[in-house]
């Protein structure tokens, strides 16, 4: 396929004047154009929910998710598995993104570096991709060798591949076991795929790592009751979250995480549950982290 076929390079036909457009209407016609992206996403929902049953019982069985991307699909998957241990207090290695041209393509190009083949192989032989890992490939065109040869490497080797990319019946797509590809079509600047291409990748990823994290229990009702509180700010919303989920005031909250140890899990448990900190711990534990089965019964 040449790149005029690619539907992330054609020419939008409604943007075709916009740099002889007044602000405003620059700004509304990206608005409008933004405004397709939901739609295009909500089309492949059945396939994300189908991802998120993998991803999470590939975690489940001790295994990883890996992002793979190269320039803004690669700097999303970096976003998306930095937030997680922050979030859901999960390992750093839980969630990885391998990005092409590594650290220094996260603020600047590295030329060459989505061409590179053997450099998408070798990233997932040093990862030890493998049965219990599931290895998401991210690319606006749905071709980009670096990741392509990545996902094929990592299928290889027999981790579960899931394709998210904007155009159809894409070599990655073949070359994974799932795809997930809203069609958001062309940009308003043509080619410039870190717009809209880019917004539904941040949508699908969003959904990926937070349902998979509601499904391992991470999430309590629509609180994130496993954040890590390293700063402030973080602390006080652990205090919230305590206070809500256990239906108590405040400084009942921080009482009762100074006593767990700051886990707030443990403190949720030990005020519904009426328990000690140890006890509250060795439920939590039995219940795989999941505060709801926790709470269901010894």
């Amino acid at each position: 396929m040449r790149d005029s076929e690619l539907l992330t390079e054609a020419i939008n036909e409604r943007t075709r004047d916009l740099d002889l457009r007044a602000p405003l209407d620059q700004a509304r016609v990206m608005n409008e154009e933004d405004r397709r992206v939901p739609a295009a996403v909500e089309a492949v929902l059945p396939q994300i929910a189908d991802a998120v049953v993998r991803i999470a019982a590939a975690l489940r069985r001790g295994g990883r998710l890996i992002y793979v991307g190269a320039g803004t699909s690669g700097r999303l998957a970096v976003l998306d598995a930095a937030e997680c241990p922050p979030t859901f207090g999960t390992p750093p290695d839980l969630v990885q993104a391998v990005l092409a041209g590594e650290a220094q393509a996260v603020t600047e190009a590295v030329e060459g570096a989505e061409d590179d083949e053997a450099a998408g192989e070798r990233a997932m032989d040093a990862r030890g991709a493998g049965p219990d890992d599931v290895v998401v490939g991210i690319a606006a065109s749905g071709r980009t060798p670096f990741v392509v040869a990545a996902v094929r490497r990592a299928r290889a080797r027999g981790a579960a591949t899931i394709a998210v990319a904007c155009t159809p019946a894409s070599p990655l797509e073949a070359a994974c076991h799932l795809s997930i590809v809203p069609l958001v079509g062309p940009e308003v600047i043509a080619g410039s795929t870190r717009l809209k291409a880019g917004t539904a990748q941040k949508l699908v990823l969003n959904m990926l790592s937070t349902l998979t994290m509601v499904q391992l229990g991470k999430v309590y009702g629509n609180l994130m009751v496993d954040l890590t509180a390293t700063n402030a700010k973080l602390r006080r919303r652990a205090v919230r979250i305590v206070a809500a989920a256990a239906e108590v005031a405040e400084p009942k909250a921080v009482e009762a995480l100074a006593r767990a140890g700051g886990r707030a899990p443990v403190a949720i448990i030990m005020l519904r549950a009426r328990l000690d900190p140890e006890a509250a711990a060795e439920r939590l534990a039995r219940a795989g982290g999941s505060v709801r089965r926790a709470l269901a019964g010894p």
